[in-house]
């Protein structure tokens, strides 16, 4: 692996496999495991308010005997107070790795870029690598990753550049139904190739599905747009009737937090289709294979 994970597109389908491979490990043996990462330090350079990438993370690097410092935008100020390069270049004389969490997928490559320690995509507007990866770890557990029918319906933001990318890797074709205006990155779509077939009615995308996924319909720094977005994506909610177009075996996913009656039913996200928490979960997991694979 490259010295950092800033996106999907940077590994290899083995390096993906690998990632899997020891994240399955970790998890059989969470509390017998080796502690690869005594007396290292890791930096949670955070710059948008998180659950489970904070907490995952944190209790990650401990379990794997390591140690966190949490730095939040007010205290960073990246950018403002002193200039990017100048944290990353002294910060990487005091931590051995840091996971950054920010708005601008720019300030983010900036960070690695002086950075002389292993960083780690946390979330940008544009990607967010941990949860994809961990998304397609859990679809592995639960189908296996072969001729899998992947439905994506929602909104193109960061969680689906990063399932483009990682379905791309492992030869997963992905349908996208998304409203007009609201796809994906189209410099991602012509990266990939011919993994994603987009649609604007959700009932396209998820006929015939193994697996249906939908994120929020407005993100973080989006609220302005609320009002607007819903009116767009009325039509995309992930119901009973949505679902009942799918596989009778098809499971839903959402990599939370979620809107309850918006993009999603409490019906459907509660329901026995619903594989949510075992997705939250595997984050811890598939970090910290990251974690031992970038710090080794």
């Amino acid at each position: 692996m490259k010295k950092d994970l800033l996106a999907i597109k940077d590994l290899t389908k083995t390096e993906i496999e690998d990632i899997f491979s020891l994240a399955a490990q970790l998890k059989v043996n969470r509390k017998t495991h080796a502690t690869p990462l005594r007396n290292k330090t890791i930096g949670l350079i955070f710059e948008k308010p998180s659950t489970r990438t904070r907490v995952s993370f944190e209790v990650g690097v401990y379990e794997l005997g390591g140690n966190t410092i949490y730095l939040s935008s007010d205290e960073v100020e990246l950018g403002k107070r002193e200039a990017i390069k100048d944290a990353a270049k002294v910060l990487s004389r005091y931590l051995d790795g840091m996971v950054v969490r920010t708005f601008s997928h720019d300030r983010l490559l900036e960070m690695a870029g002086f950075s002389s320690i292993p960083v780690i995509n946390g979330l940008t507007d544009m990607l967010h690598p941990c949860q994809a990866l961990s998304d397609l770890f859990t679809i592995k557990e639960k189908k296996g990753l072969d001729n899998v029918a992947f439905a994506f319906v929602g909104d193109g933001n960061n969680v689906l550049n990063s399932l483009l990318y990682g379905c791309g890797k492992m030869g997963i074709k992905i349908k996208v139904a998304c409203p007009k205006n609201y796809e994906p990155d189209k410099k991602i779509l012509k990266e990939i190739g011919v993994t994603a077939e987009l649609y604007n009615k959700p009932e396209d995308a998820v006929k015939g599905a193994d697996i249906v996924y939908t994120d929020v319909w407005t993100s973080m720094g989006q609220e302005k747009e609320h009002k607007k977005r819903l009116k767009a994506f009325k039509k995309f909610q992930v119901n009973s009737k949505l679902i009942s177009l799918a596989k009778k075996d098809a499971m839903v996913m959402h990599c939370l937090p979620a809107h309850r009656g918006e993009e999603i039913t409490d019906e459907v996200l509660d329901g026995k289709q619903s594989i949510v928490v075992d997705q939250a979960e595997n984050r811890l997991h598939v970090q910290k294979a990251i974690l031992v694979k970038l710090l080794k």
